[in-house]
């Protein structure tokens, strides 16, 4: 019997890995990133601020990107 509850729970636990390294993978600052920056945008959107999201969302896109590029050059320079 207690075979039977070891499988769903395995399963389980392999469906919350495969998404946890799907989406947050090596970066997780990547993925608060898109968190922050997608909360942020519908904050904006939602306050009927249409072009400040407008404005602000490739900003913070390029900011997120620049801060893991220097994380991954400096790691990189580490080995």
């Amino acid at each position: 019997m207690s075979e039977k509850k070891a499988l769903p729970i395995r399963l389980l636990k392999g469906f919350a890995t495969f998404w946890w390294d799907f989406l947050v993978g090596d970066t997780p600052e990547l993925f608060l990133a898109a968190l922050l920056i997608i909360g942020s945008i519908a904050t904006l959107r939602g306050m009927g601020d249409n072009t400040a999201a407008v404005i602000t969302l490739p900003v913070f896109v390029i900011c997120a990107l620049a801060i893991s590029l220097k994380r991954a050059v400096n790691a990189a320079k580490k080995k």
